[in-house]
């Protein structure tokens, strides 16, 4: 079941207009968040990203946080399985084609929801293999939009490799995955790339970041060197969906010992209970 502009409805019964600007110019924005219990994580600040794409492209929000919610419980109660991620996906709606934005044109919504089965247990005992490419995207990567080919083509790059990501780099110096964000650990302190336009404000980048301040974690926001990526002891894919995955072989060689590091053991644990006690309280 998902809901599109208005309607609850089978998926397979959905139908847009080939006008849509969403299929002409990748004019949209969209928005991912897990589901755990049937209870949507870190809500508020999901819909604040969300904001802040729509606002990136001068897309007015269809909908207030109240009624987003409203939406999305439904979404949640009208599909299986207690953990679910969802995805929101705006476009700016209907309209004769020419780059131009229209005027009183109706914005596409559509919501739809996924099992999340979360990654397999052996990864997170073995990690993760990745590679690295040039950063070749747009310069507002920090808008969650809908016109993703660079991306796609950067995870492709991944997948041909039997790799799960491809860690990016913008003139010597790491920014994220191709559908992840990244940390570095070196001398058991914590490394994050700041957030900038050139990159995805990560909601569990932000939940990481936390969690190593409320429990004394040595950690430093800064530019990383593609020396200091190359030369980690431990390395660190974050997303909403895949939560925390140690990478242990990055463009073929080790990553430290070639196993996860304490510092991964460490915060995935602490994600694991900070996400039941969110979970807990919103019960």
């Amino acid at each position: 079941m998902i809901y599109l502009n208005g309607s609850f409805i089978r998926i397979e019964d959905a139908r847009i207009s080939v006008l849509d600007r969403g299929f002409i110019f990748g004019d949209g924005v969209y928005e991912v968040l897990p589901v755990y219990s049937h209870k949507p994580f870190r809500l508020t600040e999901h819909l604040r990203r969300l904001q802040d794409s729509l606002d990136g492209i001068r897309l007015k929000n269809p909908h207030s946080d109240v009624e987003w919610k409203g939406l999305l419980d439904q979404i949640i109660a009208s599909n299986e399985g207690n953990d679910q991620y969802l995805y929101l996906h705006i476009t700016r709606g209907v309209a004769p084609r020419d780059h131009s934005f229209p005027k009183d044109v109706i914005p596409t919504v559509f919501i739809m929801s996924t099992p999340l089965l979360g990654s397999p247990k052996e990864l997170l005992t073995t990690g993760v293999s990745a590679i690295t490419a040039n950063d070749n995207r747009w310069l507002r990567c920090d808008i969650k939009a809908i016109s993703l080919l660079p991306n796609v083509l950067l995870r492709q790059m991944a997948t041909d490799s039997n790799a799960v990501d491809t860690l990016l780099l913008r003139e010597g110096f790491l920014t994220e995955g191709s559908s992840s964000n990244i940390f570095v650990i070196k001398n058991e302190i914590l490394l994050a790339p700041p957030k900038s336009h050139l990159m995805l404000p990560g909601i569990t980048y932000d939940v990481v970041l936390e969690l190593a301040d409320a429990h004394d974690i040595p950690y430093e926001i800064r530019e990383i060197s593609e020396y200091d990526m190359r030369t980690a002891h431990e390395l660190l894919l974050t997303s909403s969906t895949k939560e925390i995955m140690p990478i242990t072989r990055l463009d073929g060689k080790l990553v430290g010992s070639g196993k996860p590091g304490k510092m991964f053991a460490q915060l995935h644990q602490l994600y694991q209970n900070y996400k039941a006690t969110i979970m807990r309280e919103t019960s």
